[in-house]
């Protein structure tokens, strides 16, 4: 982060970071090779010793793997650039919005990747630029997991750690229980289904993690069934009407199962007919949804013998996500002095209320 003047005539102003995984800057192998070396380069996502794995990883992985996956992310690309980056922005945006009608210009919202563009750092640097110093930061996980929020919570102490008047932090490690949350899921489902009718059965895939990593003490796998419950439950299917699975494993070793691809060919081998898949793990489409659910996951179920199989996007910039995030917000700026706003009881006020309607 960069170390200009400090104008101390400036008025303060409350942060939020919004922080998503990344996505590389184009579909090429190059790009892919540098996000990749950077993603998988990471501690917290790849565990052990550290030799050893440098030597896996520069010396197979990034000679084979960037030049498929850059096919890949071709398949789902689009005219404004990486899905994941286009969405994340829309999400900015409007969540930028809806802070601002209800706090004014005291809130300000900047957008950050973990691997890629825009870093952690630039982020940062852009809510000090405008004088925030308290700093709200929301991963856009909805499960916590060791290799996703614990790896932004490094890089954005690794990155305050260099300043000289640090901001004051806090950070939200989840929101899988959420009852704003929840609902907007069903709403999702519901709203898909008026329009296109049932399915034998409802799929909810996640993100997987490697199986040692649950049995070491991360909580990922717990969060995932609880929102798989919860949402079951707000929509009233019976336990033979959905399936939790995970997806998006790498290597040989065990991950998380039920696997996705094997649970959606046997479902069809056994003879169900139609499903419909959402990813209540990911809160915009990237490529794990639009191409290994929406399309690879699609051909393993049909060839299997299914007939009709339908992928149910994420809630992206919806409205009822955004009312959700900003809520969410809210509740975790609750005992902030927000300057521009009513006096700090009544925010305090405001957070308790929240709170208990949660």
């Amino acid at each position: 982060m960069t170390q200009d003047v400090f104008q101390h005539t400036q008025a303060d102003r409350t942060g939020i970071l919004l922080v998503n995984l990344g996505t590389p800057d184009a579909p090429d192998r190059a790009s892919v090779r540098r996000y990749l070396k950077e993603f998988l380069s990471d501690p917290r996502v790849v565990e052990g010793p550290r030799l050893p794995w440098w030597l896996v990883l520069n010396l197979i992985i990034l000679n084979t793997r960037p030049g498929r996956s850059a096919k890949a992310y071709q398949k789902v690309w689009t005219d404004q650039g990486s899905p994941l980056l286009v969405i994340s922005r829309e999400q900015e945006t409007a969540l930028r919005t809806a802070l601002n009608d209800r706090f004014g210009d005291a809130v300000c919202v900047e957008l950050a990747m973990r691997y890629g563009s825009p870093s952690i750092a630039s982020g940062l640097e852009r809510l000090r630029e405008q004088g925030a110093r308290r700093i709200l930061v929301l991963p856009l996980y909805p499960q916590y997991s060791a290799t996703t929020t614990a790896s932004i919570f490094d890089e954005v102490t690794a990155q305050v750690g260099k300043l000289r008047w640090l901001p004051e932090l806090r950070f939200i490690n989840h929101y899988h229980d959420e009852p704003a949350f929840i609902a907007a899921l069903a709403d999702s489902v519901r709203t898909w289904r008026q329009q296109h009718g049932d399915a034998d059965k409802l799929v909810m895939s996640f993100h997987g993690i490697p199986q040692d990593y649950f049995e070491k003490g991360d909580p990922y796998f717990c969060e995932c069934q609880k929102t798989g419950r919860l949402l079951a439950e707000s929509l009233g299917l019976s336990e033979e009407q959905w399936k939790l699975t995970f997806q998006s494993r790498l290597g040989p070793r065990q991950w998380l199962q039920p696997y996705t691809d094997k649970s959606l060919e046997k479902m069809a081998q056994e003879g169900v007919k139609s499903v419909q898949v959402l990813c209540p793990g990911f809160s915009a489409d990237c490529l794990e949804t639009l191409e290994e659910i929406a399309m690879e996951n699609r051909d393993v179920f049909m060839e299997a013998g299914g007939e009709r199989y339908e992928y149910i996007p994420c809630l992206n910039a919806g409205k009822t996500h955004i009312e959700m995030l900003s809520r969410l917000v809210e509740k975790h700026l609750g005992g902030w002095a927000i300057e521009g706003t009513e006096d700090p009881q009544a925010v305090m006020q405001r957070a308790a209320r929240l709170g208990a309607e949660n």
